[in-house]
């Protein structure tokens, strides 16, 4: 490894810093002392008041950092970044009907979006229909009702599925929604060699974090791991997993936890994958990853360094993958929903543009940025343009991309970066040791180191330590600025009807005789544990709807009802 600094050099920054200390700082400390003497990044990493060299000194540059397109890909993955190809600009959206979603899309697509990101009511996120009495309250609220192929097919209406990616945001119904989207693209005309997006598919961080699981784990890592090796095969433009810290994250963990925690999900993928026969470098072009991007600024930014540089090294030192692109962390962002506060809302704009300015400075590939109004409803048109408009601002009028990797070479950066990696590596050895991240999941591991952390943060706001302005320091007494946002008015009683109806009205027209045959086919093919997507696939095209395919699988999988964790 070859030193970025001389030892003379470091010498001589030593004895000036020394002198600085003694001289200089005193008189300012005086003057202006410090307003804590606990300064620490959100992680509960240490932060000193000032870095130089000697804090990087044994940093060798082409081993820790590179250069963009290069291994380890700590400054990037594309030699030319955002000089080449803005960051996909794409607003998670829906709510409602199908018809609503429409609406909503056709409205971002018309002011810029470049990628389409789907949300989905709870009962979809669970894999239940809108009839279902689970369901009643729920249809529509939180995201877009979809119960069958014929909802699928109205969401996109008038959108080339052949000319826009979609993300859709689903986890144990990913092969049912994968289908329906599939079979909607088909019904377009949309070869599969075009079909482009990501199913989140990312079983589990939901037992880790985000909650909405069906089937235990291993079935459920086994449905997961059917639609990555059958979207490989047959959706060569399709990423069939999104392995997701940023559930994690707003669930409460740290900075350090999310990235840990999240790269011991992919390796457990992998590995997965791998005892399937599949070679690395078959699949691992096509996994992409999904991170929150929070308030502290700079913390988030070595997150994202460091992630790069961990998944390169992981899966060329443990899995021996040859091709480059099987070394890439290709990363959709989010702001942080958990940072917005219903005190002040308009305060919530300057938090998303400093969480986005952080995910762009850290190398994105696609970014959401949260609407002002999302800690009261699902956004309005109005904010949702503005949180567009966000990220337009960033692109087009700041300069920060018009170059690579601007920050590299800070020395608080390059070594928070470096404390990042190591404390990540720490907890993700923990999980090794505990056999991987299903066996740590079983444990209640992760979930216990989530809780904890949520509690310190909790309790450092509460007690001042941690400032959030407006909710414990610059507080108004009356606020009433919610009142100036149009907000968005979902009638969730009527959407609910129509759901219901519309239900009603195709299990009378469809051929039911072929929907029981589909779903009889699929309930043998997952007892013999074959790959379930061109089974799922098949009784999607007969219209069987999302909670009888699911019901189906539950019938052999069995459902999950988590141990109390202590």
């Amino acid at each position: 490894m070859t030193k970025l600094y001389n030892d003379k050099a470091l010498d001589e920054i030593k004895a000036r810093l020394e002198k600085w200390e003694k001289e200089t700082l005193p008189k300012s400390l005086r003057r202006f002392p410090e307003r804590s003497d606990d300064f620490t990044t959100l992680s509960g990493i240490p932060v000193k008041r000032l870095y130089t060299p000697l804090d990087v000194k044994d940093t060798g540059y082409m081993e820790k950092q590179g250069l963009p397109g290069e291994y380890p890909f700590t400054r990037g993955i594309h030699a030319t970044m955002y000089r080449g190809r803005i960051w996909t600009m794409r607003m998670f959206s829906g709510f409602g009907s199908a018809e609503d979603t429409n609406k909503r899309l056709k409205f971002l697509i018309s002011h810029g979006e470049t990628g389409l990101s789907l949300a989905f009511d709870y009962p979809t996120l669970v894999g239940i229909d809108s009839d279902d009495p689970l369901a009643k309250g729920e249809v529509g609220v939180c995201g877009v009702a979809v119960s069958s192929l014929l909802d699928m097919e109205t969401i996109f209406d008038g959108i080339d599925m052949g000319a826009i990616t979609t993300n859709m945001t689903i986890n144990p119904p990913a092969p049912v929604l994968l289908a329906m989207y599939v079979a909607t693209a088909e019904k377009q005309g949309v070869p599969y060699s075009k079909i482009g997006g990501t199913t989140q598919n990312d079983p589990l961080k939901e037992f880790i974090a985000q909650k909405s699981y069906v089937f235990p784990p291993e079935p459920s890592v086994k449905i997961a791991m059917d639609v990555v090796e059958w979207s490989v095969k047959n959706l060569p433009k399709w990423n069939p997993i999104s392995i997701s810290g940023y559930h994690i994250r707003e669930a409460g963990s740290t900075a350090v936890q999310e990235l840990a925690f999240t790269i011991a999900d992919g390796i457990e993928y992998v590995r997965h994958l791998i005892n399937r026969g599949l070679d690395v470098d078959s699949f691992a072009p096509r996994l992409s990853f999904f991170f929150d991007s929070h308030i502290n600024f700079f913390e988030e930014i070595a997150k994202f360094r460091a992630a790069r540089r961990m998944w390169a090294k992981i899966m060329k030192e443990w899995f021996n993958a040859k091709k480059e692109r099987s070394l890439w962390m290709r990363f959709h962002t989010q702001t942080a929903g958990v940072s917005l506060t219903a005190q002040q809302p308009f305060n919530n704009i300057i938090r998303t543009t400093i969480e986005a300015l952080a995910a762009v400075l850290g190398g994105t590939q696609s970014l959401h940025t949260n609407s002002l109004d999302e800690p009261f409803r699902v956004p309005s048109e109005f904010a949702a343009k503005i949180a567009l408009r966000t990220q337009q601002i960033i692109a087009y009028e700041t300069g920060v991309a018009d170059t690579v990797d601007p920050l590299a070479g800070s020395y608080y950066v390059e070594w928070l970066t470096d404390q990042m990696e190591e404390e990540a590596w720490k907890y993700i050895d923990r999980i090794e040791m505990m056999g991987g991240m299903t066996e740590a999941v079983k444990r209640g591991y992760p979930q216990r180191e989530i809780t904890e952390a949520s509690f310190r943060f909790q309790r450092e706001v509460e007690e001042k330590r941690r400032f959030i302005v407006g909710v414990n320091i610059f507080v108004e007494e009356e606020e009433d600025e919610i009142r100036n946002v149009p907000l968005l008015d979902i009638n969730q009683k009527e959407i609910e009807k129509r759901q219901i109806e519309r239900l009603r009205m195709l299990r009378m027209e469809r051929n039911n005789e072929a929907v029981r045959d589909a779903l009889n086919k699929l309930r043998k093919a997952a007892s013999e544990g074959e790959n379930i997507m061109p089974y799922v696939l098949d009784a999607v095209k007969k219209y069987a709807t999302l909670g009888e395919i699911m019901n189906t699988l539950k019938e052999v999988y069995g459902i999950w009802v988590e141990p109390p964790i202590y």
